[in-house]
């Protein structure tokens, strides 16, 4: 999944639940299971996700949503081949980027 945000330093939960198309209940429960992922609140409580949270979160939702990890192994996948799957995925990440680019130039020709 290609998620959709402008560059910036924080973003929402509201942002983030919107980019990858979920509840913000869902980002709040990640948040919880997943040690990886750990916004930054305000004084009032409010969550600012940076760009390393939200790439966290992309990398478990394709575990959890596209590959269908449950919760308990997307835990066990990450604890046991964190950085070998996370680049993997950051490269696929990359290479779909590009591909989608030369497409909408094929388009344009």
């Amino acid at each position: 999944m290609h998620v959709d945000l402008p560059e910036k330093m924080y973003y929402s939960i509201g942002e983030v639940a919107e980019a990858f198309q979920v509840n913000t209940s869902l980002i709040r429960f990640w948040e919880k299971e997943f040690d990886m992922i750990k916004p930054k609140k305000n004084a009032k409580g409010n969550r600012k996700f940076t760009p390393e949270d939200v790439r966290n979160l992309s990398f478990i939702y394709h575990l959890v949503k596209e590959r269908g990890f449950t919760l308990e192994g997307a835990k066990i996948h990450l604890k046991e081949q964190k950085d070998a799957a996370m680049t993997n995925f950051h490269i696929v990440q990359k290479l779909e980027g590009i591909k989608s680019e030369l497409l909408k130039i094929k388009n344009q020709l």
